[in-house]
């Protein structure tokens, strides 16, 4: 009898559990969809601060320029090299252009870009803000009759949604540049068959499906960085829990919308 009771305890425990995670989880998609709904409405309200956004797409874009050309130069060498390996079993090193392009363009170029922007401007975003939350400057903002999601926010959510796919593009170019090189130096394939056959196989469709990514990811970056920034709490170490927190959720829900914009682009081709 004390067994069976126990197994029920636990499992009312362990339902009780996950009953609560849910319930959190929706109450926080729930604010965050409310606070993006806000962000956007913003947008098309004034006063229009076109010096902040123009500040902000040189932060976010400009100064990630160069991690991104490395990156995609990189990323690139090292996908031609693992794909050549394979095709070169099967004679079709020719293909390893086609290959690098269409896999670049569709998923590694929005995906790393994002990733190394999350990383380097999303986490300074989060820090910035909540830094100005633990020291009451959003307080003062509020009592001076100027809106924090006008000021701080909608600048950084426009300066991502542009900056992001043209990072993308760049990305793209940069890690197709050292497919080039791979294929020329390493595999011998002739520059006119790398050419033709990427023309043959890789579509401007490829490139704009990576690009509608870049644009979704900008806003997630930038709208889950304010969004934790505006939400600290704790002094010092509010800030630190606030950006290591933005962070994560940045980087998963980059992964979780990447899966779901793939299968959908895949199902509505």
């Amino acid at each position: 009898m004390a067994v069976h009771r126990s197994i029920h305890n636990l499992l009312v425990q362990s339902i009780t559990g996950i009953g609560h995670i849910l319930m959190n989880f929706i109450e926080a998609l729930g604010e965050l969809l409310v606070f993006t709904g806000r962000a956007v409405r913003m947008i098309f309200t004034r006063p229009f601060r076109f010096r902040l956004i123009l500040q902000q797409m040189q932060f976010i874009g400009y100064e990630s320029t160069f991690i991104i050309l490395l990156c995609g130069f990189f990323i690139g060498a090292a996908v031609s090299l693992q794909v050549g390996t394979i095709f070169v079993i099967f004679g079709a090193q020719s293909m390893l252009g086609a290959a690098n392009a269409k896999a670049l363009a569709r998923e590694l170029s929005p995906l790393m870009a994002g990733f190394l922007v999350a990383g380097r401007a999303g986490a300074a975003i989060t820090a910035e803000i909540s830094t100005m939350k633990v020291n009451e400057q959003i307080d003062a903002m509020e009592a001076m009759a100027v809106d924090p999601v006008s000021y701080l926010v909608v600048p950084r959510f426009l300066a991502s949604l542009l900056m992001l796919p043209l990072l993308v593009a760049l990305f793209n170019l940069t890690g197709q540049a050292a497919s080039l090189i791979i294929a020329l130096g390493i595999f011998n394939i002739d520059q006119g068959v790398f050419f033709d056959k990427m023309d043959k196989i890789v579509s401007w469709k490829d490139v704009w499906s990576g690009l509608q990514k870049a644009f979704i990811f900008g806003g997630i970056i930038s709208i889950l960085a304010c969004r934790y920034g505006l939400t600290a709490s704790g002094g010092a170490k509010g800030v630190g829990k606030a950006t290591t927190n933005s962070v994560v959720m940045m980087l998963l829900s980059l992964l979780a919308v990447d899966f779901i914009i793939t299968y959908l682009q895949i199902v509505w081709k």
